[in-house]
């Protein structure tokens, strides 16, 4: 059996899965320079170093999977940076550092898989037309399913139509999908404020999102994803309604200083670790970080976890 095929099996069975935290708030916060509507894009032709170390760091403390650092590396994103032409080059050398940075932990990383993370996210806010969306990530998920990832991890799918076609597109690419699904502003808000039916970020019930999305027979595993740390349990339990496969949770924590967002200092490591009981009770095995959430705060939840 292959490294996935034992990772899924694990959480099939219902053991406890740690993902790695986030990488491209990671990579801001060591000093990667963003990309202008790019933000840590670039990282891995500019700085990739500092991109396999941060893999580095969370296989450390025992991660069982690592995402490329490929949120902000989709055409239409690279697009607005004015960095278009090496679309293939970011997207395949992100793959490559995270499987260097498994290689070189040695053997106690062996069974770690790396997953191709795919969005449909614009930091402009002008995003393509949804059969561009579709042409471009069928792109990216070749490049990335060449360059070795064993996994596609969809990234803050929003809303439905852009969930179908991102779908649609890595569906033709010979990989097992994970969906990523986001709820919430990004500030976040109390959970009271959620309504019963809770929306995807930008439209679509959530419920109808997961039975969509069931319906693509590549798809193995739902995670409730850069959501605020607030709304996640909620998030999680209504997931677990519809599903019954393994379940992840990878949240985020932003907080507004003078008006700007910041991932920054946003949530203590102890604080954050402090949630995942309430997250494994709703539904979700599978434990990671998104932005604002790096190697400390992992470290906290592995020792949670191994209570």
């Amino acid at each position: 059996m292959d490294r996935y095929g034992r990772l899924i099996e694990r959480a099939r069975a219902g053991e406890r899965i740690l993902i790695d935290g986030g990488t491209g708030s990671e990579c801001i916060r060591r000093g990667v320079a963003e990309l202008p509507n790019g933000w840590s894009g670039g990282a891995a032709l500019s700085s990739p170093d500092i991109v396999r170390q941060i893999h580095a760091d969370y296989l450390a403390l025992g991660a069982d999977l690592v995402v490329s650092n490929t949120f902000a590396t989709g055409k239409n994103v690279l697009e607005d940076a004015g960095v278009a032409e090496d679309f293939e080059a970011y997207n395949h050398r992100a793959v490559e550092l995270a499987i260097e940075a498994r290689g070189r932990a040695g053997p106690s990383a062996d069974h770690v898989v790396v997953a191709g993370g795919i969005s449909n996210w614009s930091f402009s806010g002008d995003r393509p037309s949804l059969e561009i969306l579709h042409k471009n990530t069928v792109e990216q998920a070749k490049i990335m399913a060449d360059a070795g990832a064993e996994l596609i991890s969809l990234e803050m799918m929003v809303d439905l139509p852009r969930m179908t076609a991102t779908l649609d597109a890595v569906s033709s690419v010979d990989l097992p999908i994970w969906v990523g699904l986001t709820i919430g502003p990004e500030e976040g808000h109390d959970v009271s404020k959620l309504s019963p039916e809770i929306e995807l970020r930008e439209g679509g019930p959530l419920t109808e999102a997961v039975e969509l999305a069931k319906g693509y027979g590549r798809v193995d595993a739902f995670c409730l994803m850069h959501s605020d740390v607030r709304l996640t349990e909620r998030g999680v339990a209504t997931i677990r309604e519809r599903w019954d496969g393994p379940l992840g949770a990878y949240a985020h924590a932003a907080h507004l200083v003078d008006g700007e967002l910041t991932f920054d200092d946003s949530i203590t490591p102890e604080a954050y670790a402090a949630y995942e009981p309430a997250w494994r009770f709703a539904g979700a095995t599978m434990i990671g970080g998104c932005c604002g959430i790096g190697p400390d705060h992992m470290r906290a939840v592995a020792a949670v976890m191994e209570r």
